[in-house]
């Protein structure tokens, strides 16, 4: 009789490798939705002329009227509602907006590109909106009517000028800050590792 030395080893029931188990990826990339992003360069190229405080506390009309002596008041009124389209914050008063609007004023006083570039932005974009609404771009009525209007022409030299700027143009505007719930740069005070660095509920 032979004897079969070799040993039978029981083998477990056939488990999945936790290999095999695909992985739950998280996308932490920030899906950045216009408005969402919002409740959270360029200006500095102008030089650092803003509206003088005086102008800032004066009815919208009468501000924008001052802030824009050369390139008009309806070049203006377009400017600082374009800006509250691109970045809109609805608690923000217009004043904010016209801070980062208004040195436009003085530097195309001494920039003939820069003034035609905002002249003929302006009017093509109440072309636009004449043409799909019947009325300039200021008096169309909803935000979403405009942004269509924004939307065609985001690609412009125009559209991008007045976007690029409004990232320093409206947040570097430290009266803001508190309310965005940033506390300005923290170098000088050790880092926010120990103060706060996530303390933010935006984010």
């Amino acid at each position: 009789m032979t004897h079969d030395s070799r040993l039978t080893v029981a083998t477990a029931p056939e488990t999945t490798s936790p290999a095999a188990v695909p992985m739950r990826m998280l996308d932490k990339r920030p899906q950045i939705a216009r408005r969402s992003f919002l409740r959270g360069s360029g200006l500095g190229a102008l030089g650092a002329t803003v509206a003088p405080l005086s102008v800032l506390s004066m009815a919208p009309a009468s501000a924008q009227a001052q802030s824009f002596p050369v390139l008009g008041a309806e070049t203006g009124n377009t400017l600082v509602r374009m800006a509250r389209d691109i970045f809109p914050h609805d608690k923000l008063p217009d004043r904010y907006y016209l801070h980062a609007e208004a040195p436009y004023d003085a530097a195309a006083a001494k920039d003939p590109a820069l003034h035609a570039l905002l002249r003929d932005g302006v009017e093509a974009l109440d072309a636009s909106a004449m043409k799909l609404y019947a009325k300039p771009y200021v008096q169309v009525p909803t935000e979403p009517e405009r942004v269509v209007l924004l939307q065609a022409i985001e690609g412009t030299p125009f559209f991008k000028k007045i976007q690029g700027d409004l990232v320093t143009g409206l947040y570097n505007n430290k009266e803001l800050w508190p309310l965005f719930g940033y506390e300005g740069s923290s170098w000088q005070k050790g880092g926010y590792l120990t103060r706060g660095f996530n303390d933010l509920d935006w984010l």
